[in-house]
């Protein structure tokens, strides 16, 4: 199943209407869909690197649209929705872990979770459902998810293609490395002030 929505996408980056597929994809990533849009942003740029900064932009808003959604779901309709998407992707041990994570970190987790490749539809909807502060969680979404694809539009658009075809290969290392380097700094600014 996954392989084939991974070839959709693929194939969606090269049609004349890409934007708003992208702008689809990223906002239903972050509520319900199992596909990050990173994988339709990488081709999307190396194909028109002068639009780089554009799609990630498109990439970030939508997200942030979508995240609201994950949250509504998650405070509003978490038995009707919210547990079938979690139950479907065999998340609910994650989201044990995850509710943990808001308990230690609060609105922090969410900056990480931008980065995170654990499911970012995971945090927005357990966001919801421990009531996180509205405005805090959209913020914090928008930082995170918005380094994060300028991250792999900047990325592309430096190294072209055999940057885009390494990232597509490596995205779970950098994206745990990126949340390894949140993490250490948010423990050494807990440390030192």
């Amino acid at each position: 199943m996954f392989g084939k929505l991974y070839e959709a996408v693929l194939r969606w980056a090269a049609h004349k209407q890409a934007v708003w597929y992208l702008g689809l994809l990223s906002f239903m990533e972050a509520s319900f869909f199992p596909v990050p849009p990173d994988v339709m942003l990488a081709p999307m740029v190396l194909a028109n690197r002068r639009k780089a900064w554009r799609y990630a932009l498109v990439t970030t808003l939508a997200s942030i649209a979508g995240a609201a959604l994950g949250y509504v779901i998650g405070m509003f309709l978490y038995e009707e929705l919210a547990k079938p998407i979690v139950q479907l992707y065999h998340l609910e041990a994650r989201l044990e872990t995850v509710k943990n994570l808001f308990a230690d970190y609060g609105v922090w987790i969410i900056f990480v979770a931008g980065f995170s490749p654990i499911p970012y539809k995971l945090f927005t909807i357990t966001a919801g459902l421990v009531n996180m502060a509205f405005i805090p969680f959209l913020v914090a979404s928008f930082i995170g998810r918005g380094a994060r694809f300028f991250l792999v539009a900047g990325l592309v658009y430096l190294g072209g293609e055999k940057m885009a075809h390494g990232l597509q290969r490596r995205i779970e290392y950098i994206g745990w490395g990126s949340v390894a380097l949140v993490v250490f700094g948010i423990a050494g600014y807990q440390i030192w002030r």
